[in-house]
């Protein structure tokens, strides 16, 4: 039983460093290894986008951001999102660089 612990302990240890390997070989070559973030223009999408993307913005608060938009026109500064109830600078800084304005 023993040697069969040892061979999975050996197998997933296997796996794991070819991984990393791939890791460091990708950040060698100037690819960046991290994930990318989706960005969301609220000027121009709906609530349902919206929600899929922000965090911390449910279908609600989205649909509360596509009315503002309705009726004061375009965003033009992140900050006027903290006009809209619910959403504070807390809310900004956890999506900062998802919020497209172009």
């Amino acid at each position: 039983m023993k040697s069969f612990y040892r061979l999975l302990v050996a197998a997933v240890t296997v796996v794991v460093l070819s991984f990393s390997g791939l890791v460091v070989a990708a950040e060698g070559q100037g690819v960046d290894a991290s994930p990318q973030v989706m960005t969301v223009n609220i000027n121009s999408a709906d609530a349902e986008v919206i929600a899929e993307i922000l965090k911390g913005i449910g279908l609600k608060k989205a649909q509360a951001i596509v009315a503002w938009r309705e009726k004061h026109g375009k965003f033009t500064s992140l900050e006027q999102l903290t006009e809209i109830k619910g959403i504070g600078e807390a809310t900004l800084a956890k999506n900062d660089g998802r919020i497209s304005l172009k």
